[in-house]
This record gives C-alpha cells, structure tokens and sequence, in this order.
C-alpha cells in the first residue's frame, strides 16, 4: 500500500488513467486464460463421443449432445448434423460459416489487450512531458532554485513514464500469447471441422 500511495502521489494525475488501465488489462488476462483453453473451445473429449455416435448411426443422440454441451466446437459440429444430407461441397461452406460466427466470440477482448499495450507507454510519455514542462517552468520563472522544487516535475516524469511501460511489456506479452493460442486452435477446428464432413456423409 505504501508503494502504491507514494506512485500515485508522486505520479501526477496521470497515474488514475494508467492504474485503469492495469486493472482492465489484468481483468482481460484473468478472463483469456480460463476462457481460452483447448478444453473451452473445442473439448476433444467431446468432439470424439459425437463421432462415435455418429458413426454408430445415433443422430439423435449426436444432436442432444452437442445441444447440451456449449462449446463453440459443438455448435460448429451441430450445424453440420442438421445439414447433413447436403452436398460436400454446402456442408463445407456450412461449417465455415458456423466457425466464422464463433470466431468473434473466441477473440473477444484482444483487441482491448493490445490496444491498452499500444496506449499505456504513450500515456505514460504524456506523463513524462507534462513532468518535464512543469520542471522547465519552474527553471524560468526563478533565479535561484531549490533542488526540492524540481522534485515534483522529475519524479512525475520518471513514475508515468516507469508505469506505463510497467502496463505495456506484460500486456503486450500476454497479448502475443493469446493470439499465438487463438491461431492454433483455429487450425484444429478447421480440421475438426473437414474431418466431421467426411463422417456426415457416411449417414
């Protein structure tokens, strides 16, 4: 507590947007990683009992299962089954577009996490200039200068400017890393999705 009170008095106005957006960006981070998972997405387990009820004949069963279990995987694989009786050629194009209306759900909040990433070291440059005009104005406004009045100008150039970089590595950090997992599991459901066309047209 005493490090954070001695920041935000030593940083300027500046620090209360840069604390938000530490706080926001660690929120999307918490979220991301529960959320953006193999077992969230797509559910392999899942994914192979469909199968094997498909391939068994039981469409039905297939079907309540796939109601039943939320996973963006389920609802791309059951688009599949109510169309099953269409051409390879419609039911591809018929999964594609059930991936499509999943993707913006999957890839929620990135955009905030790397636009926070992109503006904490900028905001906290703001804060550096700001800082640095206050410590010039006070050099031509006075002939003799005492140490302890450039102090506050200096210390709220260095704390934004020590903060908003603080923000920005792990954020950006994070950001890579969910985008990096977000492109795999695309690529596994695009498979998921050509294999499950081929088992449709066994029925």
């Amino acid at each position: 507590m005493e490090l954070l009170t001695g920041i935000i008095d030593s940083g300027g106005p500046l620090v209360w947007p840069l604390l938000g957006l530490f706080v926001w960006g660690s929120g999307i981070i918490v979220l991301k990683t529960l959320t953006l998972r193999r077992s969230r997405i797509i559910g392999p387990d899942a994914v192979s009992h469909v199968e094997r009820l498909l391939l068994e004949g039981k469409v039905e069963d297939a079907t309540a299962y796939c109601k039943q279990h939320a996973l963006p995987m389920m609802r791309i694989v059951l688009a599949g089954i109510v169309n099953h009786d269409r051409s390879d050629a419609e039911l591809k194009e018929i999964l594609e577009e059930a991936g499509r209306q999943e993707l913006p759900g999957i890839r929620s909040h990135l955009t905030a996490l790397g636009t926070i990433a992109s503006v904490a070291p900028l905001l906290g440059l703001f804060g550096t200039v700001l800082g640095m005009i206050s410590v010039f104005s006070v050099l031509s406004s006075q002939h003799s200068i005492d140490a302890s009045q450039l102090a506050g100008g200096i210390s709220q150039a260095l704390t934004t400017t020590a903060l908003g970089m603080a923000i920005a590595v792990p954020t950006l950090a994070f950001h890579n890393f969910f985008i990096s997992r977000l492109q795999l599991l695309i690529l596994e459901m695009e498979k998921i999705s050509l294999h499950m066309v081929a088992v449709l047209k066994r029925l």
